[in-house]
């Protein structure tokens, strides 16, 4: 058995620490509903980037939290994380798909795994959401449901459609601004 050194034992026991678990953490706990069915990555990934956030594990996805060595100071304390992160994603997906994951045993190929498969829907959602967008009316709804359907529809096509970034010497002297506004218009 490899003993905590003293620097592991707090970063486990420092609630503003990646390594941190709260006792009463759940491996079995769904963080986010709907449960990701292939059709809603989107709006599923963005949830569960939340859900990790809050809980200070996103960082196990997105890379930030290398893979250490197996004798290495945070090897057993990043392992567990990565397990309860494992996990929580796993509740929160389909059956189907979960079944489809079960030998990935790291959370940010896991992540990636998903990323890939189900992000390249995208386009076509985004082409569904410009035809919902351009035939909604309000009929029988009141203003207020009229303007929460278009903002939803509105901010799911907004976030499918990346912001381009400039990265000129002097910023946006290539007119990337003007580019954006056209491309957000289009």
């Amino acid at each position: 058995m490899v003993e905590e050194k003293p620097s592991q034992q707090n970063d486990q026991q420092n609630p503003t620490s990646a390594y941190y678990l709260h006792p009463g953490e759940n491996p079995g706990m769904v963080l986010v509903t709907p449960l990701l069915d292939g059709s809603n990555y989107h709006l599923w990934s963005r949830a569960m980037k939340r859900a990790l956030l809050l809980k200070n594990k996103f960082k196990f996805v997105n890379g930030d939290i290398p893979e250490p060595s197996h004798g290495e100071n945070q090897y057993e304390a990043r392992e567990r994380c990565n397990v309860m992160v494992i996990s929580w994603i796993t509740c929160s997906i389909s059956t189907q798909i979960a079944q489809s994951i079960v030998y990935i045993d790291n959370a940010k190929e896991l992540w990636e795994d998903l990323k890939e498969r189900f992000s390249k829907r995208n386009h076509f959602r985004l082409s569904n959401l410009l035809q919902e967008i351009n035939s909604i009316k309000q009929g029988e709804r009141s203003i207020t449901e009229y303007y929460t359907d278009s903002k939803i529809l509105w901010e799911e096509s907004d976030s499918l459609r990346p912001l381009l970034s400039c990265s000129c010497k002097t910023k946006y002297s290539c007119n990337m601004m003007k580019i954006m506004v056209g491309y957000r218009d289009s």
